[in-house]
């Protein structure tokens, strides 16, 4: 199968699941623990948030091929 057609494909089906986001989809139980767990570390100052586009540059330099 070409590339194009799988991203097409790709694209209905993301299209598809946003469109029913929050019918029946239930998150694992994990996730909320996750969830809170960073809350917390925000709110104590052991972690802190950063503008998306910082976060991608910092991220490019660590995969960049040295």
């Amino acid at each position: 199968m070409p590339v194009s057609e799988k991203l097409r494909l790709m694209e209905a089906l993301w299209d598809s699941l946003c469109a029913q986001s929050g019918e029946n989809m239930e998150l694992p139980a994990w996730h909320g623990d996750v969830l809170e767990q960073r809350l917390r570390r925000l709110a104590s100052g052991e972690e802190s948030v950063a503008p998306w586009n910082e976060a991608k540059e910092r991220i490019r330099a660590q995969i960049k091929p040295h």
